[in-house]
C-alpha cells in the first residue's frame, strides 16, 4: 500500500514546500485538491521542488473545463514533472458547476465518461499523429493541426483517476479511467458493499478486471480531540450533501441527513457536527494513537485500497 499526503489548505506559493516536505518524510505521493487554488499551477511549483514523489490532483473539477484545455495541463505538468503527474478528476455537484462556474450540468456519470474518452482521444492524436476526431454527445474535438501540437511525451500520458461515490460515476471509473479516487465521506461497509462491485462491473465492460486498478482512500483520521472535533465538522458537512446520502441510508442514517441538510439550509454549521455521534464517527473515521492508527488503517482497508491518504499527517507509513 502507498502512503500519500495530501493539502486542502494550501497557496500556490507555498505548496512546493508542502510537498517537498511530504517527499523528504518518505510519501509516495502528493495530491492537492481544488478548494480556493488551482491545482494545476500549484503542482506545477511542487514539481519544481522535487525530485521523486507522485503528484496528482484530487480532484480538479472536470466540468470547470473542457477536455482539451485538460489534456493541455496534465500533458504539460506530466513534462514539468518527469512523469511523476496524475490526473485526479471529479465532477463537483451541479450547484456549484452551474452557480460557481456557471458551465452546463447534465448526465454527469455519462458527461464524465465522454470526458475521459475525449482527452485519451487528444492525446492519441498528439501521441500518433492521426487526426483528431472526437465527436460525442457533450463534447466535440475535430481540429488539431501542427502549430497546436505538442506531439508525443517522453513520459507518456498520466494516468487517470475519476472520484465518485454513487454507483453510476464508479461504474463509469472502473470503465475507463486507470484509478478510483474513494470520497473521505466513506466507509469501509460502503466502500466493500456498494463501490467495490460497481467498479468491477466497470472494469469489465471493458473487459478488465481490478488487476491493476489503483483504488485510492483518501481516510479520515484522528490521533487527538482537535482532530475528531474537526473530523466530526467535516462530516457533518459531507452528510448535509444530497448526493451523498446513500452513504447514510446503507447504514440506516438517513433520517440524519434529513436533519443536517435542515440545518445547512439554515446556516447553521457550528451546531451540525453535534449530531456527529460516536457511532458515526467510528464508521467514518479511524482513531488512535499516531503509534497505533497506522495497524488500524490497514486492517480497515488493506485489502481494500491499493494507496492511503490520511488526514491526519501525525500517521506513520504503513508497511508495503
Amino acid at each position: 500500500m502507498k502512503l500519500d499526503s495530501s493539502a486542502v489548505e494550501y497557496t500556490p506559493a507555498d505548496a512546493g514546500a508542502i510537498a517537498k516536505r511530504a517527499e523528504d518524510q518518505g510519501y509516495d505521493g502528493f495530491w492537492l485538491a481544488e478548494t480556493k487554488h488551482d491545482p494545476f499551477l500549484a503542482l506545477s511549483g511542487a514539481a519544481a521542488a522535487t525530485e521523486r514523489i507522485e503528484l496528482g490532483t484530487a480532484i480538479a473539477v472536470a466540468f470547470a473545463r473542457n477536455p482539451m484545455t485538460v489534456a493541455t495541463t496534465a500533458n504539460d505538468l506530466r513534462l514539468l514533472s518527469g512523469g511523476r503527474f496524475n490526473l485526479g478528476l471529479g465532477s463537483q455537484v451541479e450547484a456549484h458547476i452551474t452557480k460557481r462556474f456557471s458551465m452546463p450540468w447534465s448526465k454527469p456519470a455519462a458527461r464524465m465518461r465522454e470526458f475521459v474518452l475525449a482527452i485519451r482521444a487528444i492525446w492519441h492524436a498528439w501521441e500518433t499523429g492521426e487526426r483528431l476526431a472526437f465527436r460525442g454527445e457533450f463534447y466535440r474535438h475535430t481540429l488539431m493541426t501542427p502549430f497546436f501540437d505538442p506531439g508525443p511525451n517522453p513520459h507518456g500520458t498520466a494516468p487517470i483517476y475519476l472520484a465518485g461515490v454513487g454507483e453510476l460515476m464508479t461504474e463509469v471509473a472502473g470503465e475507463v479511467a486507470d484509478g478510483f479516487l474513494c470520497h473521505n465521506f466513506t466507509t469501509e461497509r460502503y466502500l466493500r458493499e456498494v463501490t467495490l462491485p460497481a467498479l468491477g462491473r466497470g472494469r469489465a465492460k471493458a473487459g478488465k478486471t481490478l488487476e491493476g486498478f489503483e483504488i485510492s482512500g483518501p481516510v479520515f483520521t484522528a490521533t487527538s480531540d482537535e482532530e475528531v472535533a474537526g473530523v466530526k465538522r467535516q462530516i457533518a458537512f459531507y452528510g448535509s450533501t444530497p448526493a451523498y446520502r446513500p452513504v447514510l441510508d446503507l447504514h440506516g442514517w438517513g433520517a440524519l441527513h434529513e436533519e443536517l441538510h435542515r440545518m445547512s439550509r439554515r446556516q447553521q454549521w457550528a451546531r451540525m457536527s453535534e449530531l456527529i455521534t460516536d457511532e458515526v464517527l467510528s464508521e467514518f473515521c479511524v482513531l488512535g494513537t499516531p503509534e497505533t492508527v497506522t495497524a488500524a488503517l490497514l486492517d480497515r482497508y488493506g485489502d481494500v485500497v491499493t494507496r492511503v491518504s490520511p488526514s491526519s499527517g501525525a500517521v506513520q507509513r504503513p508497511e508495503k
